[in-house]
């Protein structure tokens, strides 16, 4: 029998626990390898979980990973890892969690290894979580710190020179392991790079040593230039777009769910019981209704599921007056080619019109999930609360 886990519980009891022990330590020595660090990185977690719409189970396997990953770091950088999953596996083997749970938390840490070779989507998670700043507008503070807390921790020390080459070579091998992260953030890290090869270090330094910003989860400035404005803009709208595919597949998934149970009930009704029907006349009523609801709960998810085409047609004055998005397929798919290229190429000549598109598009696509989510809903209740006066009205039906 499966019991129920209260992984929030959980995972408060891991905040408090880290935390506690991060300052209790106070270890002067250790600049980035902090509770600011590993609070940075559960940050990160968060904002890449929510992207992939991770189940309960996964959410806290590799939120709790994120807590311990830098647990066993005292100093000495070798095989802290393998330190921190011992740890974390000590701390959580009587929380009642399952098996492959305390495995997928371990594996999660283990992956965080230089040079990182995730294997899963949560290993790959927190591995972009953990060098997140890489993309970053924080990236020349954080690297500083790290070069101050490798040279407190090391006898000898490295000089900016070093530390600059051993940074341009790191950041041109490392690549984010998750679609969101490298839409997000690589486009930044480049940026870092370029900074790295072709400015003064020294003057890059200064600017790191200004007094530390509280972190935003911001990617651009208001100093940046146009061209990073339209690649952040880009990167939203992939982002965006791929996010209300996601929903619109869960959504068309939780409908077809819906249509296999509801079809299911209706075939057992109608071969077992009505079959028997002069047997249980009492029942006739309550199996009446339970066909409706189910009837009711198949008509919805249909709904849900069912598109919706436009005329698929525009005129050349709906591209004159850029009032037409000539990126979804609804739109055009009785014109011809060539009429539709002519208008394609007036939009992408016309970034208004192409950025107007991609909001219309935007915008559509939301309209089209509100509308599948609201009669999904429906169908919901439907079974919900028709499930229960189903239940109600046959037990009243046996008594009687």
């Amino acid at each position: 029998m499966s019991t129920y886990t209260n992984y929030e519980s959980i995972l408060d009891d891991v905040k408090k626990f880290v935390v506690s022990y991060y300052r209790n330590r106070q270890d002067d020595r250790l600049f980035y390898h902090n509770l600011q660090h590993t609070q940075s990185v559960v940050k990160a977690v968060q904002q890449i979980s929510t992207h992939f719409q991770l189940n309960e189970a996964d959410r806290f396997t590799v939120l709790a990973a994120a807590w311990f990953h830098d647990y066993g770091h005292t100093g000495d950088m070798s095989n802290h890892e393998e330190k921190s999953a011992l740890i974390a596996a000590d701390f959580l083997k009587d929380c009642g969690l399952e098996e492959k749970v305390l495995d997928n938390i371990t594996s999660c840490i283990l992956a965080t290894k230089l040079p990182q070779k995730p294997e899963t989507l949560l290993e790959s998670i927190l591995c972009d979580a953990d060098l997140f700043h890489l993309g970053s507008n924080n990236f020349m503070k954080k690297s500083k710190l790290l070069r101050k807390e490798v040279n407190a921790l090391n006898s000898s020390k490295i000089n900016k020179e070093q530390w600059r080459q051993k940074t341009i070579l790191f950041l041109k091998q490392h690549e984010y392991h998750t679609d969101f992260c490298r839409l997000l953030l690589n486009a930044k890290k480049e940026e870092n790079i370029k900074n790295l090869t072709g400015a003064d270090y020294g003057n890059l330094n200064e600017v790191a040593e200004q007094p530390p910003q509280q972190e935003t989860g911001r990617i651009f400035s208001a100093e940046n230039n146009e061209n990073r404005v339209i690649r952040g803009i880009d990167t939203m709208f992939k982002i965006t777009s791929n996010n209300h595919q996601r929903l619109s597949n869960m959504a068309d998934s939780k409908a077809h769910i819906m249509i296999s149970v509801n079809a299911i009930v209706i075939s057992l009704v109608i071969s077992l019981l009505f079959r028997q029907i002069e047997k249980y006349h009492r029942l006739m009523i309550p199996s009446i209704m339970l066909l409706v609801i189910n009837l009711v709960t198949i008509v919805f998810a249909i709904l849900a599921t069912r598109p919706v085409l436009p005329r698929g047609e525009f005129t050349s004055e709906d591209v004159k007056t850029k009032n037409v998005n000539l990126l979804f397929f609804g739109n055009f798919y009785n014109m011809q080619l060539e009429e539709y290229m002519s208008s394609m190429a007036k939009m992408m000549n016309d970034k208004e019109f192409l950025y107007e598109s991609l909001v219309r598009d935007v915008y559509g696509q939301g309209i089209v999930l509100g509308r599948k989510y609201k009669l999904l809903r429906t169908s919901y209740n439907v079974f919900m609360f028709g499930l229960i006066v189903s239940v109600i009205a046959f037990v009243i039906a046996a008594l009687s």
